[in-house]
């Protein structure tokens, strides 16, 4: 040790100083105390840091005001009068909102929403008819006459796919239509 060390630490009351221990007389931190310490400190930035990261893309999708962001658009399948055509046949969707398709089917036949590549490109969160919730992978809906079914989704991948009706006879007819996914 430095004599300038041991004049400047060293007093009366204290006359020993050791360089692997504190100064004799003076009480040292004990081992506990110090442990809390350390790891309040370490809950403390933790927290903080925590609280302050963005949210993960899903819980933004599902937060309560994402929620309420839903654009309604609404198709029927058919028509009063029996004619084989979606209303509108041209549907237009941006990818990464939230829509909620309403399809309807006033005509006195069953019909097909059928569009498997528009299908393959979106997320479906859930389709709902009646009492009964779908989940999963939606490429096809059919709607008996007089039935109403809500597709809830957002678009991923752009691009134009196309839609029909998949009975026999009724794309022929007429019953085709195009979605287009813009980015």
């Amino acid at each position: 040790m430095t004599a300038a060390y041991t004049a400047a630490y060293t007093t009366a009351a204290h006359p020993t100083v050791c360089s692997h221990r504190p100064v004799v007389g003076r009480r040292p931190m004990k081992t506990p105390l110090r442990w809390l310490a350390t790891l309040a400190v370490l809950i403390v930035v933790t927290l903080s840091g925590w609280l302050a990261w963005p949210q993960r893309p899903s819980q933004a999708i599902a937060s309560a005001a994402n929620q309420s962001m839903v654009s309604e658009v609404q198709v029927s399948l058919g028509t009063t009068d029996g004619a084989l055509s979606f209303v509108p046949d041209r549907l237009d969707f941006t990818a990464g909102r939230r829509y909620k398709l309403v399809l309807s089917n006033p005509s006195p036949q069953k019909h097909y929403f059928t569009a498997k590549d528009f299908a393959d490109g979106i997320w479906t969160q859930k389709v709902e008819a009646g009492n009964v919730e779908i989940k999963g992978a939606i490429h096809e809906l059919e709607l008996r006459p007089g039935t109403t079914a809500e597709w809830f989704f957002t678009p991923l991948k752009s691009g134009t796919f196309e839609l029909r009706c998949s009975i026999p006879g009724h794309a022929e007819a007429g019953m085709t239509g195009t979605i287009t996914i813009r980015s």
